[in-house]
């Protein structure tokens, strides 16, 4: 059992180092597809959460927790509850830059849904999420091999997803980036059925005005793992935005 933050450095080369932060009871490693696309233009670190009984802290604590672990970083692509990680990092100063992929900042992005969100620790300690869970997060069939990738599968991710779904409320939720300079980026399945597609204009209100929203196009609540090109893509700009701003501040 994990009881600190995990690192696996997927990429060597040159850019900006950028870690993947996976949703509440989903595994970094899930990322791995992402990374491997990523990675001619990003340096990308892999994040597994600390488990168990060590994941009853809030988004913000688990942020100083990922910042500790990581060192120096640019910016971090962020899934679902990772968005809420993604947010005190970039308050923080830690990061640069946030590319969002269905994700949300805080609970009421999602409207009446959020209000649901601690019942995501029962349905995983007692709904024991499978191979139906994860296509329909996914929007697509899972091969039974990959479904630890999207849902928590064993006894210890389920009891983590439940201490970390009941420890959401309590804390305050991160500020709002609207009056920052972090570069933002919103990328948004079109059928995500666990952060629905109304979540995208909610959250970018909290962001930097003008950043880029993405509706991308039969795509569920994991665009990272069923269409890693397809998010590769859209976040080339931005990737190439935060390197540019890099070599000009080494310079």
């Amino acid at each position: 059992m994990r009881s600190e933050v995990q690192l696996t450095e997927e990429g060597t080369g040159g850019g900006p180092r950028v870690l993947l932060l996976p949703g509440l009871g989903a595994r970094g490693s899930g990322f791995r597809a992402l990374a491997k696309v990523l990675s001619p233009m990003a340096r990308t670190v892999l994040v597994e959460y600390p488990e168990g009984e060590h994941a009853a802290v809030g988004a913000g604590a688990l942020a100083r927790q990922v910042a500790r672990a990581a060192g120096e970083m640019d910016a971090v692509v962020a899934s679902s509850f990772g968005g809420m990680v993604a947010a005190h990092l970039a308050a923080s100063g830690a990061v640069r830059g946030v590319a969002f992929l269905g994700a949300f900042t805080r609970t009421e992005h999602l409207g009446p849904r959020g209000l649901l969100i601690g019942m995501m620790g029962p349905i995983a300690r007692w709904g024991r999420p499978g191979i139906v869970a994860a296509g329909l997060a996914a929007w697509r069939p899972v091969a039974l091999s990959q479904v630890r990738e999207v849902v928590p599968t064993t006894a210890v991710e389920r009891e983590t997803t439940w201490h970390r779904a009941l420890s959401i409320g309590g804390e305050p939720p991160p500020p709002e980036l609207c009056q920052s300079n972090v570069a933002c980026i919103c990328i948004q399945g079109d059928r995500d059925v666990l952060v629905p597609p109304a979540t995208v204009e909610r959250l970018a209100r909290s962001l930097p005005p003008g950043t880029p929203r993405h509706l991308l196009k039969g795509a569920g609540h994991v665009p990272y793992f069923t269409h890693p090109r397809e998010c590769a893509s859209l976040l080339a700009p931005w990737l190439e935005r935060l390197a540019f701003a890099r070599s000009v501040s080494v310079a």
